[in-house]
C-alpha cells in the first residue's frame, strides 16, 4: 500500500496559483511591451532610414568624369550639428562607386548588394556597433545604382534592454506582492469554510437539532453550508428513528418474555393437572410463536436497513401468485366465516423475486383477515392498466382514521395497540410488505375510510414485452 505524504493545505495551493497566474500574467505583460516597443523603435528607425533615402538620392550626383561624389552637406538652420547622411552607391556588378563622408566608418567591409537582395538588412561592424542599412535601386544621372543608407541600432537595442532590465527588476517585488496578497485572498475565501468547520465540529449525535450559519444561499459557501444542514436533518431524522425503533422493539420483545416468565412461575407455584400444565405449555409456546415472528420481522428488515437482502428477479404470473397466497391463507378466512375470493379478467406477467413480493402479498391479506370482522367478505383484486398491474386487498374491517392513514407503514406503529395484541400483531407486517413492494420496483398505498374498510393496493410496473392474456 503506497502511503501518500502530507499535501499542502488549500490556503497555501491558493496562494501559489495566484503567485503563478500573476507571475505569468507579468512575463506575457512585460514581453508583450518590450515586443511593442522594439517594433515601435524599429518603425521609427525605418521611417528614418526612408528619409536618409531620400535625402541621399538627391545629395549624390555625377560628374563630367564619370565619378560619384555628395556634393552638399544639409545643416538644419538653427541648430548647432548637421543632419549628416551614411550612404553608399554601388553600381550592380558589386563595385562601390561612392560614399558621403560619414560612411568612412565602414572601412574596407562594406559589403557588396547581393542578388535577390533584402530592402532592409543588418549588419554588425568590427568594432562591435550594430546598424541597420536600407538599400534600394536608384539612377543617377541615366546610371543604373544601388543606393544604400545607414542607421546605428545600438540605440534601439540599449533602449529595450533598460526596458527589460527594468522589468526584471520589478518581476520579484510583482512576485512578492502576489504572494502575499494570494495569501490574504485565500485566508479572505476560506474564513466562511473555517468557521462552518469549527461550527461543524460541535454538532454531535445529542445536538443534530443545530444547524450550520447560512449567510448567503446562493453562493458556493452557503449551497454547502445548505447540503450540510440537511445533511444533519437526514441524520437527526435517522437517529430519531433509531431510537424509537430501538425502544419499540425492546418493549415488543419484553411483552412477550414477560408473559413466559409469568405463565412459567404461576405454573411453579400451584400444582396442576397433566391438563393445566398442557394449558400453560400451550400459552408459553404460543408467546414463543410470536416472539420468533417478531425477531423473524426485525432480522428481516434489519438486512433490508443494510441491502443484504439479494434479489433473485424472475418472470411470473402475478395472478398464480395471488391465488396461491389466498389458498395458503384461506384456513385462516375459514375460522372466522370469511368470504377471501380473488377476482381478475386476465394474467399479467411481471420481472420481481417472487418469495419477496409473496411475503409482502401474504402480510396485507394475512392483516385483512385478522382486522375484519367474522362473516365478512375479503377481495383481493388484480388489475393491469397499460403498463402497471397492481393487486388490490379490499377489507370490509373498521378502517383507519385518516389522521393515521400515513403512519400504518411505520414500524411498531398500531392504531388499536391493545386489539392487535390481542390478535397476534407483531406491528412489522405493513412495514415489510412496503420494503417488499418498493425493493420490487412497486408502490404500497392505501385508501381508506374509517368504519367501511380499506384497501391496499401493490401496483408493479409489467414485464417488457408481455401482454395481458
Amino acid at each position: 500500500m503506497i502511503r501518500r505524504g502530507p499535501r499542502m493545505s488549500i490556503r497555501l495551493r491558493l496562494s501559489l496559483w495566484y503567485a503563478a497566474a500573476l507571475l505569468l500574467l507579468l512575463l506575457v505583460y512585460g514581453g508583450g511591451v518590450v515586443a511593442f516597443v522594439w517594433r515601435s523603435l524599429g518603425n521609427n528607425l525605418d521611417q528614418r532610414l526612408n528619409e536618409d533615402f531620400d535625402v541621399a538620392a538627391s545629395m549624390f550626383e555625377r560628374s563630367a568624369d564619370g565619378h560619384i561624389h555628395w556634393h552638399w552637406e544639409v545643416e538644419h538652420e538653427g541648430e548647432e550639428f548637421s543632419y549628416q547622411v551614411s550612404a553608399e552607391i554601388w553600381n550592380h556588378e558589386g563595385r562601390l562607386l561612392g560614399r558621403n563622408g560619414s560612411a568612412a566608418w565602414f572601412g574596407q567591409d562594406a559589403r557588396p548588394p547581393e542578388e535577390g537582395h533584402a530592402e532592409i538588412g543588418h549588419l554588425t561592424l568590427p568594432g562591435g556597433e550594430r546598424v541597420r542599412y536600407l538599400e534600394r535601386s536608384h539612377t543617377i544621372d541615366g546610371l543604373d545604382v544601388i543606393l544604400r543608407v545607414y542607421r546605428s541600432e545600438d540605440v534601439l537595442h540599449e533602449s529595450v534592454n533598460r526596458l527589460a532590465f527594468a522589468a526584471l527588476l520589478v518581476l520579484p517585488v510583482g512576485i512578492l506582492i502576489a504572494c502575499i496578497g494570494g495569501y490574504a485572498l485565500a485566508n479572505h475565501l476560506l474564513a466562511p469554510i473555517a468557521h462552518l468547520t469549527r461550527r461543524a465540529a460541535t454538532i454531535t449525535a445529542e445536538r443534530l437539532d443545530e444547524r450550520l450559519p447560512v449567510d448567503v444561499p446562493a453562493d458556493e459557501v452557503g449551497q454547502l453550508a445548505t447540503v450540510f444542514n440537511q445533511t444533519f436533518a437526514r441524520l437527526e431524522q435517522s437517529f430519531d428513528e433509531l431510537r424509537r425503533f430501538t425502544a419499540d422493539a425492546s418493549h415488543e420483545l419484553r411483552t412477550p418474555l414477560t408473559s413466559i416468565r409469568s405463565v412459567g412461575e404461576v405454573a411453579l407455584r400451584e400444582p396442576r393437572d397433566a391438563e393445566g400444565y398442557r394449558d400453560v405449555i400451550g400459552s408459553m409456546l404460543e408467546e414463543a410463536d410470536r416472539l420468533a415472528r417478531l425477531v423473524d420481522g426485525l432480522l428481516t428488515l434489519s438486512r433490508a436497513d443494510s441491502d443484504r437482502v439479494v434479489l433473485r428477479r424472475e418472470r411470473f404470473d402475478l395472478l398464480a401468485l395471488t391465488r396461491d397466497v389466498v389458498s395458503d391463507l384461506g384456513v385462516l378466512a375459514e375460522e372466522k366465516q370469511q368470504e377471501l375470493a380473488v377476482e381478475a379478467d386476465a394474467s399479467v406477467e411481471i420481472d420481481a423475486d417472487r418469495d419477496v413480493l409473496r411475503r409482502a402479498l401474504a402480510n396485507l391479506v394475512d392483516n385483512a383477515i385478522k382486522y375484519s370482522t367474522a362473516g365478512a367478505a375479503i377481495r383481493v383484486v388484480v388489475e393491469r392498466d397499460g403498463q402497471t398491474a397492481s393487486v388490490k386487498v379490499i377489507d370490509r374491517g373498521c378502517g383507519i382514521p385518516a389522521s393515521q392513514s400515513g403512519r400504518v407503514f411505520e414500524r411498531f406503529y398500531r392504531v388499536d395497540r391493545s386489539r392487535s395484541r390481542q390478535i397476534g400483531g407483531t406491528g412489522l407486517g405493513l412495514a415489510i410488505a412496503r420494503w417488499a413492494v418498493e425493493a420490487n420496483d412497486g408502490v404500497l398505498d392505501l385508501e381508506t375510510v374509517e368504519g367501511e374498510g380499506s384497501v391496499f393496493r401493490i401496483s408493479l410496473p409489467v414485464a417488457d414485452g408481455i401482454s395481458s392474456t
